[in-house]
This record gives structure tokens, sequence and C-alpha cells, in this order.
């Protein structure tokens, strides 16, 4: 907007400036998406410092009214609904009829232990106001399962929340602003892009390669200002990508240098992995967590996530829990405790994820004899290459009666190219159902 345009931005203060901003998006003057001028050329405009722009954008950002994005400027923010895990979108075609869903990346009700057994031990006395945040019973057997995980020598802390993204989302609150930057995995899960978009982060991508995440690409976010990092040390969504113990190693060296910035390690997959667990956090790291939830094999609907933290993050993550009100109902954890220590619904759950192995590694042989040379990753799903751009191949597969995911939708770099994979869940196919799909799919990639 030029100066002398009606529907400039105007004001004398951050407050009123702001202000403007906020009624020109309300009034549809400015759009979603639409670019502010940068501060030195609004400082110019309206005669003010430009310490006065800065603030009036720092409010705005705040607020969820604009998105700061480094050097690519600061933008309104967009009302776009993001994509949901649990649900591809795919074209329309109703000469098919339903299509056969491989984007969900769900886990198969047929292998997720009954809750039945352990609902009646798990009912209790009533939990009232002001007793402890974790049961303790579940408390011990979560301390056991995070100990050989976690930073030896430190004072380690454990806090419960409702589900892993719940995790990500307190622990991103405690420590950010609105505008500051978060280094996240590129392509990264659905999930914790919008995680970052509503709290209003600024996304900085880290490549992710096929030993996860890179040390060169998380030196530069650093060195941009990330004030928290979220990695997957296994079974990385969606590309399967687990750390090898050099690229753990490398990675711990780069975040040495940065011993205060909050490092969030996501091991959502972890009974169920088939690759070990490696962490990036050093035993001097200030400012750490690790995040593991029960949704992958106990089921989605059991809204349950473990974070062990430093005594720093853990004090902060409390002042965002609160009797009766947000903390982990202690029924699901009696519950979640009671499944888990039963010697077989373990054995289920490991059973689960051999079958997830098997089913990837089969397609990804099947994938390769049809010309897509594919390595299967760990975990639920299937990162697909491809020769040409995911849209179109997507759009083929619809015709054909498959409903998959384009790698578009988990990409961070604003203005990437167009993505050349699919990721697939294809744990529920057998036999000639699998050999169609590969069948399919290099068909459907030659057009």
């Amino acid at each position: 907007m030029e100066p002398g345009d009606e529907q400039a931005i105007s004001g004398g203060t951050a407050a009123e400036i702001a202000e403007s901003v906020r009624t020109l998006v309300d009034r549809g003057a400015l759009a979603p998406g639409d670019p502010l001028p940068p501060v030195r050329a609004l400082a110019a405009q309206l005669g003010v410092h430009r310490n006065t722009a800065v603030a009036a954008y720092r409010a705005l950002a705040r607020s969820g009214v604009v998105i700061a994005q480094g050097r690519a400027g600061t933008r309104v923010a967009s009302r776009a609904a993001l994509p949901q895990e649990g649900f591809a979108e795919a074209p329309a075609h109703p000469e098919q009829g339903a299509l056969r869903d491989l984007g969900s990346g769900n886990p198969d009700p047929a292998l997720i232990p009954d809750l039945a057994p352990a609902l009646a031990a798990a009912v209790g006395r009533p939990v009232l106001y002001g007793e402890p945040v974790i049961d303790p019973d579940f408390e011990l057997w979560v301390r056991d399962w995070t100990a050989p995980d976690v930073p030896t020598g430190q004072d380690v802390r454990l806090t419960l929340t409702s589900g892993a993204v719940d995790a990500i989302e307190r622990l991103l609150a405690q420590a950010l602003v609105r505008g500051d930057a978060v280094a996240l995995e590129d392509p990264c899960f659905l999930a914790s892009i919008q995680t970052v978009r509503h709290g209003g982060y600024r996304a900085l991508p880290v490549p992710v390669d096929s030993e996860g995440m890179t040390a060169d690409g998380l030196r530069a976010a650093l060195e941009e200002g990330a004030r928290a990092v979220v990695i997957t040390p296994r079974a990385q969504n969606p590309t399967g990508a687990s750390l090898s113990a050099e690229r753990a190693a490398e990675l711990r060296d780069v975040l040495a240098e940065h011993p205060y910035v909050l490092v969030i390690e996501d091991d959502y997959y972890s009974f169920l992995s088939r690759s070990p667990f490696r962490s990036v956090v050093g035993p001097e790291h200030r400012r750490w967590a690790l995040v593991r939830s029960v949704s992958k094999f106990l089921g989605p609907d059991l809204c349950l996530a473990v974070t062990a933290t430093d005594p720093t993050t853990a004090d902060r993550l409390a002042l965002r829990l609160s009797s009766g009100t947000t903390w982990v109902s202690h029924l699901l954890q009696r519950l979640a405790h009671g499944v888990l220590r039963e010697q077989s619904a373990r054995e289920l759950i490991d059973q689960a994820g051999s079958r997830y192995a098997e089913r990837n590694a089969e397609a990804a042989r099947l994938l390769t004899a049809q010309g897509l040379p594919l390595t299967a990753g760990d975990g639920m799903s299937l990162w697909v290459p491809l020769p040409r751009p995911a849209q179109e191949v997507t759009a083929e597969l619809a015709r054909r009666g498959w409903r998959v995911r384009t790698g578009d939708e988990f990409r961070l770099a604003p203005g990437a190219e167009p993505s050349n994979h699919l990721r697939l869940t294809v744990h529920d196919l057998e036999g000639a159902e699998l050999e169609r799909l590969a069948a399919d799919l290099a068909a459907a990639a030659r057009v």
C-alpha cells in the first residue's frame, strides 16, 4: 500500500499502528497472505521511529494477526484449514465410489490391546483436587520406561499431558512467544506444523535425509535464531527415517554450542519402533524434553503422553497444568498402566510393530520390482519417491480407486517445488491387493 492510499496503515504509536492493521484485516482490505510493508518502509511512510514499527509488528504477531517470516517479511496470517492426520483429501471421482484410504496413518484396530480387562482394576477411589497429577504406581513404571533414554546425572522430572501433540504445544508455549523461531524437520509431522502455525511461531525448516535431521540444517536454523527444536529420533513421520549413531552424535555436537535451546524429542512410535532410540541431548544440555505417547499402540482415543524433562522445563510446564482441569485423568493413567504391564498386551504391541514393518518391506519390494526403487524406513507408513509431481500421480490413483497423501502436505519451506513423494499406509493390504496397488502406482507414475 502506497502513501495516500485511503486503505493505508496509519498511526503514530505502536498501539495505533497495530490497531490500524487489525482494522484493515477485519474489513478485508488486507487479506490472508498479504505482505505488510518492510519495517523501514512503514516507519518512513508514517514518520515514526523504526522501533515503533517493530513494536507494532511484534504486537500483531503475538495476537496472531500476522506471521513474521524473517527475511521473507511479515504477512497477514492465513485462516485456511490445515491438513489433518487421520484423513486424506482426494480428487472426487463419484464413478469410483469410496476410495481405498491409504493416507490416514491410523494403526490397525486388530493390533491394539483390548482395554476391557484392565478397566475394572483402573476404577478405584475418587481422585480429589490437590492430589499428585501422576498416579504413584504409574509414575514408577514411567520412570523405568524413560530412564535409559534421558541425560545421565540430571534431575529428571515427569509430567503427563493429553497426548504428544498437547505436550509439544505446552512445551513450546512455556518457552516461546509469538514470532519466536522453531527448528522443525522438513518434511514434517502434520500436527507439529499445525502447532507451530497456531502458536504464531516462525518455522525454520531443517532437511531430513535417510539418517534423520541433518546436522548442517540444524546448525543453520540455530544460527538463524531458533529457540526450540522439535526432532523425531526414530520413525520420523512422514519419511520413516531414524537417526544413525553417527548422525545423533553430530547433532549432539551442534546442540552443545546452544545448551539453553529447548530440544523436544518426540518418540511417538516408541514400543512399535524397529530402530534403537538415539538421543541428541547431551549430558550438559540445560533445556530438553522427551515425549512418549501411547496413542499409536493403545489407540488414539487413549489421550496420554509422558514427558520427561529438566527441572526448569518441568516447573514451567506445571504452570500450564492445574488440578481437575488440564491434568490427565487418573482413570486413564491406571488404564494405560494396567494394559502395559500385561505380558500379553506387550506381546501384541510388539507383534503390531513387526506387522507394520513387514507390510512396508513387502510393499517396497513390490514397488521396486515395478520400477519404483524404494527402501522402507521405520514407522507406520511408506515415503515413496516418484518420477513426477505427486499431485499428478494422486489424481491418477484416485481414478484407479486409491486415496493417498502427497508430500506437499508435509512441507515447510515456503515456495518449495511441488513434492515428488507420497505417504502410504499399507499395513492392512494383503497379497493381491498389495500387488494391485504396486501395479497401479507404477502405472500412475508413468502416465
